[in-house]
């Protein structure tokens, strides 16, 4: 989140900083290892279907709901909840 751009320029930054979300991914991608769609793409993949995601929804909601996600696919306890957290965790959002 260091990185992070406030800008009116690319409809209010939505490239400039759509790599704080990808990075994360990756992180817990990595973390849980074997195919990224497996697993972390599941988990991405239910939040992106979620009807509470809204098209206004910060990065703080959208890794709430991923973290949310990973519990009700894989339990609160998973390794896959935790790899979730601490993946948001190390790009500066606190899900």
């Amino acid at each position: 989140m260091e990185a992070f751009v406030v800008t009116e320029a690319d409809h209010g930054g939505v490239h400039i900083n759509s790599g704080i979300p990808n990075h994360a991914f990756h992180l817990v991608a990595m973390a849980l290892g074997g195919h990224a769609w497996e697993r972390a793409g599941r988990i991405w993949y239910d939040t992106l279907v979620d009807r509470r995601l809204n098209q206004d929804s910060d990065f703080v909601t959208f890794a709430a709901l991923t973290h949310d996600n990973a519990e009700r696919r894989y339990g609160a306890a998973s390794r896959e909840a935790t790899a979730v957290r601490e993946g948001w965790r190390r790009v500066g959002v606190s899900p």
